[in-house]
């Protein structure tokens, strides 16, 4: 068999990730491929999840943060950890596949040699293998699916919709779903979904009467064992996001139904609980702490790519919390082995989904080139180069979100800009064309409207202090989702650790202090307020894609990032 280069780096990559020598042959190295996702059946309870996949139906790059700080009793606990002291933490060897798939280090030349990650046809053939061996195994979507690209926002979610009764979704629990609107959400749920996906919140509930929108759990039966899933949606939607699109609903974490609910499906006969959760792990950490009876909560939301549970000790006994990354760049797998109606032992993997080492799933395939076609133009629209690697992911920055911020600046004329703390969006590596696709990664959202504001100095110093107490408050129920808002143009020093509205100092602009008196011009998107809505400022993507087009290179540069105070020796900081 004739390799061109890449090829033959590929089976460089595997090979070294199976342990083999260098100098292997092509079927060698493809048995060590075929060894990484051989997992043995363990039990007869078996659970695969996935979340935050952020509609990326194809292969993609994508970057693992070098900022997750935490801080009080969350300091150098998973999942603030990042780099080398994640690996050590969970056991993983440097400079191999593992530590590609779980860390930033070495992102650029372990990229280009061990290939993309994820891909719905990849993720379905891997699918398809674990639940080969796992007989009844139940498939969980996290949620975050139906929203994160340019298809998924031109189809109203429909593209992800299909793909997911395609991959064999079972179950599944929301968030930036809700930004599609109740009435379509409602829509999905009542004519795509009905018989074939159960979708779950035990913490949605009407305002009127504090009736369920959607049922809390489901009971099921697996290899004569009971089961229960109770999902649990983001608890912040109509904060983080526009609260006019879930008008007639309400959220919250709700601790005392979640128990409730538990008790319920313990009195019914599961022996099993999971939560499907979309709280962010923090939150789940707590939640597994303080709510008794659930034997595993499967989280999302933060992005945290955690690859052994964490075992949270509660009056009850113990509940294992895992989280499953992003973008459709691992699948979950937990085997519970079930005794005389309890559980004695449990298995868990994350297992990373190398596109270049999994088979495409024919008929997956078919489907994702059927719902692209129609758009491959537009999304394949070339509007500039990088130099540098463009990612999106860290507390404070990522270069995508500094173009972000530059382009604002530009085309807006504005000395300041403000981007969202998202934590979706793809990576490029240097050298890539930056494609209109790459733009809608980072932007398609259903409020995309750019904003351009007069604000004042002290305006400006309580948006920042309101955002930092929401991301570094010390209870994580008071932690609202996302990252420290982007910010071009201005400097500033942070606290993480300090008092509410005493964690921002130093504010500058041009090496100048901000004047709290002074009025500043501001760009920005995103607005949550229905008033923006009206007002209709263009796009964000169009404002970025003007600005690439203006450019066509982007050069490498250095971050702007706050000073952070008391970050050194932080684990979950690449200093």
């Amino acid at each position: 068999m004739s390799m061109n280069r890449r090829e033959f780096l590929q089976v460089l990559a595997v090979a070294s990730a199976g342990g083999m020598a260098l100098n292997t042959d092509y079927a060698q190295a493809q048995t060590a491929a075929n060894k990484f996702y051989d997992l043995p059946r363990f039990g007869n309870v078996h659970f695969l999840h996935f979340t935050d996949c952020h509609a990326q139906l194809k292969p993609i790059y994508f970057r693992e943060p070098g900022v997750n700080l935490g801080f009080g009793d969350q300091f150098g606990k998973t999942p603030h950890l990042v780099g080398e002291h994640l690996l050590k933490a969970h056991n993983i060897k440097p400079n191999t596949l593992e530590a590609h798939a779980f860390t930033y280090l070495n992102f650029e030349k372990a990229a280009a040699t061990y290939g993309k990650v994820g891909g719905f046809a990849h993720l379905a053939t891997l699918v398809k293998k674990m639940k080969g061996n796992r007989p009844g195994a139940l498939l969980l979507d996290g949620g975050d699916t139906w929203q994160g690209s340019g298809t998924a926002l031109w189809t109203n979610g429909q593209d992800m919709v299909d793909a997911c009764l395609a991959l064999g979704v079972d179950i599944m629990t929301p968030h930036w779903e809700m930004t599609l609107g109740e009435e379509r959400v409602k829509e999905i749920v009542e004519k795509d979904f009905k018989g074939k996906i159960s979708f779950l919140a035990q913490n949605i509930k009407t305002n009127d009467f504090g009736d369920q929108v959607f049922d809390p759990y489901v009971i099921r039966e697996m290899n004569g064992v009971k089961v229960a899933v109770i999902g649990q949606a983001f608890p912040y939607t109509p904060i983080a996001n526009p609260r006019y699109m879930v008008a007639n609903w309400t959220f919250g974490i709700q601790d005392d139904n979640m128990q409730k609910m538990v008790n319920e499906v313990r009195a019914k006969g599961a022996k099993v609980v999971i939560v499907l959760s979309h709280n962010g792990m923090d939150v789940d950490l707590k939640m597994a702490s303080r709510v008794t009876g659930i034997d595993a909560i499967m989280g999302g939301h933060t992005h945290d790519g955690v690859p052994t549970p964490v075992k949270v000790k509660n009056s009850g006994g113990v509940t294992l919390v895992t989280n499953a990354g992003s973008n459709g760049k691992y699948l979950g797998v937990l085997d519970f082995k079930v005794n005389g109606g309890k559980i004695a032992d449990f298995r868990y993997k994350l297992l990373p989904v190398f596109s270049d080492m999994i088979p495409a799933d024919t008929a997956m395939n078919k489907l994702i080139d059927k719902i692209r076609t129609p758009y491959e133009t537009k999304l394949g629209e070339k509007l500039a180069v990088t130099e540098g690697t463009l990612y999106r992911r860290g507390n404070f920055n990522g270069s995508f979100d500094q173009l972000i911020l530059d382009g604002l600046m530009a085309v807006k004329n504005a000395e300041i800009a403000f981007s969202p703390g998202f934590r979706w969006g793809t990576s490029l590596l240097p050298g890539q064309a930056i494609t209109m696709e790459h733009v809608l990664d980072q932007t398609a959202i259903t409020y995309p409207w750019t904003t351009v504001t007069m604000m004042k100095g002290d305006m400006i110093k309580t948006i920042l202090e309101d955002i930092a107490d929401n991301l570094f408050n010390p209870d994580p129920y008071y932690q609202q989702g996302g990252d420290m808002v982007r910010v071009g143009g201005l400097q500033y020093t942070i606290n993480p650790m300090g008092e509410a509205n005493k964690r921002i100092s130093n504010m500058t602009l041009n090496g100048k202090l901000i004047d709290p008196n002074k009025t500043y011009k501001v760009a920005g998107w995103a607005p949550v307020a229905e008033e923006a809505k009206a007002a209709g400022g263009e796009p964000i993507w169009d404002v970025v894609a003007k600005y690439l087009r203006d450019i066509k290179t982007v050069k490498a540069k250095q971050l702007n990032m706050p000073i952070i105070e008391g970050a050194k020796g932080n684990p979950g900081f690449a200093a």
